[in-house]
């Protein structure tokens, strides 16, 4: 067994679901220009800071000095089917976007890749360098997953494995180790457009642009202020998140869910209730949300949302 193969049996054992290997070389050349393109149009809204570092983003051997290879690993992070005999709640309810059910998935995903370098430098390659990125430097994450054959970039603009679906959550370590690499698929979304059709605010256009400033995931977490009336009124009762593109994903449908059972679900978070929310403090927040990533939108725009949510539900059809 190549060393190669002995990560990707190691990175199993620690519960990814998907692992390829990459060269540590500049992405493609049309996801960089696509990328360059978005950034110029303003569809990137308030996310300046995808603004900074564009060369170590595209080139993410310059985040680590004689970097060779790029291990990524996918965690397919897909919920179970909510239980239909469960009884409707009583008060008025916000959906929160499947991801944000889980606990934060970035210290998830870091310990085990942590473990995994562990396990290359008790191989022998001690003398080797190793940086451990979760959405947490300037990388393309999705590029390099398609260069290392973990899927395919969707019409929805989300990594798509053909047997998991879109519910990828995604890690990387970048190494100065030379491994033997993996190959992107050639599967795509063909002719179906099902998720640009599902998408309630045409975030999403067929020529493959995505619009943040009409994306409810990122209203109702990323954007500062006040949303737009119009906005407002189509995010109906979501208060984190918006799941509209990744459901109506035909690869997503036929998927398993998670399988990793480290990995702790809180079912009370699929929906928040939403009185209990404007009237939470900050220290019940923290408390609350301690071990999720909806504490990143943070305790004002959660009430933001959550007002939105109760307007939208009063108002008369």
């Amino acid at each position: 067994m190549t060393l190669s193969q002995e990560i990707k049996h190691k990175a199993i054992e620690l519960g990814f679901d998907l692992i390829g290997i990459t060269e540590a070389s500049p992405i493609n050349t049309r996801h960089t220009e696509l990328f360059r393109q978005w950034l110029k149009s303003g569809c990137a809204g308030q996310m300046s800071y995808l603004h900074n570092n564009f060369e170590k983003r595209t080139h993410p051997a310059l985040l680590l000095e004689n970097a060779q290879s790029i291990i990524c690993v996918g965690l397919n992070y897909k919920p179970p089917e909510q239980n239909p005999k469960q009884p409707e709640p009583t008060v008025p309810m916000g959906k929160v976007a499947s991801y944000a059910q889980y606990e934060d998935y970035h210290p998830f995903i870091k310990e085990r890749l942590r473990k995994l370098t562990e396990f290359i430098s008790s191989a022998g390659k001690r003398e080797h360098k190793f940086k451990i990125c979760v959405d947490s430097v300037p990388l393309a994450e999705r590029s390099l997953a398609y260069k290392a054959g973990l899927g395919f970039i969707g019409k929805n603009r989300m990594l798509i494995n053909p047997e998991l679906g879109p519910q990828i959550f995604l890690g990387e370590i970048i190494t100065t180790l030379k491994l033997s690499t993996d190959k992107p698929i050639t599967h795509n979304c063909s002719n179906c457009d099902k998720c640009i059709t599902a998408c309630p605010t045409h975030a999403l256009t067929p020529d493959g642009q995505f619009d943040a400033n009409r994306c409810i995931n990122y209203l109702t977490i990323e954007y500062k202020g006040r949303i737009p009336s119009d906005m407002a009124k189509k995010t109906s009762d979501r208060i984190f998140g918006c799941n509209e593109c990744i459901i109506a994903c035909p690869y997503q449908k036929n998927a398993p869910v998670c399988k990793n059972k480290q990995f702790k679900r809180y079912k009370n978070l699929a929906k928040l209730d939403l009185s209990r929310i404007l009237n939470l403090t900050q220290q019940e927040f923290d408390v609350e949300f301690a071990d999720s990533t909806i504490r990143r939108s943070g305790l004002d725009r959660l009430k933001r949302n959550a007002q939105i949510c109760l307007d939208n539900i009063n108002r008369p059809s």
